[in-house]
């Protein structure tokens, strides 16, 4: 995998869970806001797939976002999201890219679970 600055050609925004009240029976309450500066990133779809799931068809893509790995990039976690052009990730995984240094490798998910 051949990383510079110029493969980092999509910008994405970490969104974190901040709490807004006292939690409730159903969990906390609280709302996903924008943590961070918005960052430079490479995005590579790994597969997507479809399923009938309750009477109901649902859709899931599977990206890998590589980030640069500064102090900022280092601070997010499995816990936060991330919004690209529109649609919104859950993070699966975090890793240091093998075999480059300097780059982080997150794996996310996108749609219906």
């Amino acid at each position: 995998m051949v990383l510079n600055a110029g493969s980092l050609d999509r910008r994405i925004q970490i969104l974190r869970f901040h709490e807004t009240g006292v939690p409730s029976l159903g969990g906390p309450k609280g709302e996903w806001r924008a943590f961070g500066p918005v960052i430079f990133a490479q995005r590579r779809d790994v597969s997507d797939g479809e399923r009938l799931s309750a009477g109901a068809w649902g859709n899931s893509l599977v990206t890998r976002f590589v980030i640069r790995a500064t102090a900022f990039g280092r601070s997010i976690v499995r816990m936060d999201r991330i919004n690209h052009e529109g649609a919104t990730y859950e993070i699966d995984g975090i890793k240091e890219v093998p075999g480059v240094r300097g780059f982080l490798e997150i794996t996310a998910k996108s749609g219906a679970k």
